[in-house]
């Protein structure tokens, strides 16, 4: 398929579709939906499969909310992990970013976001009282706050330590490695392993 041919209603109701998407602007999606008409069809409805899959079988992970196809995701389910850590991320992405260095071995716990006043994402919004009710069963030792390094990763991360600090549990924060505002899934192997080993007490 020629890139020249005019733009029918479907081709552009799929640019609309995919411009909807995260750091996909209307010249990208151009470029993928022509992308899409030059593929072969098995590839295409092998990705449209793969779209709606996760959306069908994709749920939450009934201890730490880290994304999954199963009760508990693959770091719930595996038996070399250190129990008496976790580490707060704000998106499942967080934990793929941080699994990479493979130097963290706790377990996770996923927010699902960050306060927000401004945009009105209160402490009922995200898994905070999830996190609460985790912590009080009395086997954590050490909470190690990864929330981004941006205006609501830190009022989080204050909020977190002030709920946990009277549990007597160690808070620590990850080191400033990372450059306030940084996302964590952008971050490199490098950073991410300083953060991590440079961590301090909250």
């Amino acid at each position: 398929m020629n890139e020249t041919v005019p733009a029918t209603g479907a081709v552009n109701r799929l640019i609309q579709e995919l411009n909807k998407l995260p750091g996909i602007g209307p010249k990208s999606a151009q470029r993928l939906t022509y992308y899409l008409l030059r593929a072969p069809e098995e590839q295409v409805r092998l990705l449209a499969e793969a779209m709606l899959s996760v959306k069908q079988t994709t749920r939450l992970c009934s201890v730490c909310f880290n994304v999954t196809d199963s009760d508990l995701c693959f770091v719930c389910r595996g038996d070399r992990r250190n129990h008496s850590k976790i580490c707060v991320v704000e998106q499942p992405q967080d934990i793929l970013a941080l699994e990479h260095t493979r130097i963290y071995d706790g377990l996770y716990h996923v927010l699902h976001g960050a306060l927000s006043p401004t945009e009105g994402i209160g402490t009922g919004d995200i898994k905070i009282n999830e996190l609460l009710l985790r912590l009080r069963n009395g086997s954590v030792d050490e909470v190690i706050l990864a929330t981004n390094t941006n205006l609501e990763g830190e009022q989080t991360a204050m909020y977190l330590s002030k709920q946990i600090s009277p549990l007597g549990i160690k808070v620590t924060r990850l080191a400033r490695g990372l450059p306030f505002g940084t996302e964590l899934e952008y971050a490199d192997d490098v950073t991410l392993t300083r953060a991590i080993e440079g961590r301090q007490e909250f």
